[in-house]
């Protein structure tokens, strides 16, 4: 039996609201996705070990670090900048400390500019690939290891990237399980040691 108008056009606006549902809930990934492989926004690429290319030309790194309001810890870049070979392995530190008298976990979110520059920006281990816990009066030297794409001087736009800002920011998440029991007082999870990566 063929639909009638007023029931074809409430199945339409139905199929209308779950397509776009089904896309909302695709995008997220996919935008991810998007924007590691092309560095869209800044962000960066992951790679297992470094390149096997170094060039004669350089280009000057800078490094940021902030964190979002109220968080307790005190945050920054070891040194403000350095000038590396392309396709050479550079290795930089970020200072934490939390001042405070009960352990706090942070996780840094990331990126460069130019944004031209994000598809050729490589990090090969970084303390941002996880979670970080600090105990009380803590202060670590969190490493990150990198590289600059040598394919940056041939593309249309990198090619005029002399210098790159690698930026962080910490916001606070909650504590693991055990550091949360920790943080109540429960001695179960004494023998807990901080969760720093190794790079």
């Amino acid at each position: 039996m063929a639909l009638q108008g007023p029931q074809k056009t409430v199945l339409q606006l139905v199929g209308v609201v779950v397509t776009m549902g089904a896309l909302s809930w695709a995008s997220v990934p996919f935008y991810d996705w998007f924007c590691r492989v092309t560095g869209f926004g800044g962000v960066t690429g992951v790679a297992e070990r470094g390149s096997d290319t170094v060039l004669d030309k350089t280009v000057t790194i800078r490094f940021d670090g902030s964190k979002e309001r109220d968080f307790a810890w005190e945050f920054k870049p070891v040194q403000r900048e350095m000038e590396i070979q392309i396709g050479d392995t550079g290795l930089a530190f970020y200072e934490a400390y939390n001042p405070t008298d009960r352990p706090i976990a942070g996780q840094a979110s990331y990126n460069v500019t130019p944004y031209s520059a994000g598809a050729f920006f490589e990090k090969i281990d970084c303390f941002c690939f996880t979670e970080q816990v600090l105990q009380p009066g803590e202060r670590v030297e969190m490493p990150v290891t990198f590289f600059v794409d040598p394919e940056i001087v041939t593309d249309r736009d990198g090619k005029f990237v002399h210098t790159i800002t690698l930026s962080y920011t910490f916001y606070e998440i909650d504590l693991p399980e055990g550091y949360a029991a920790l943080d109540t007082g429960d001695n179960t999870g004494a023998d807990l040691t901080t969760n720093q990566a190794d790079g």
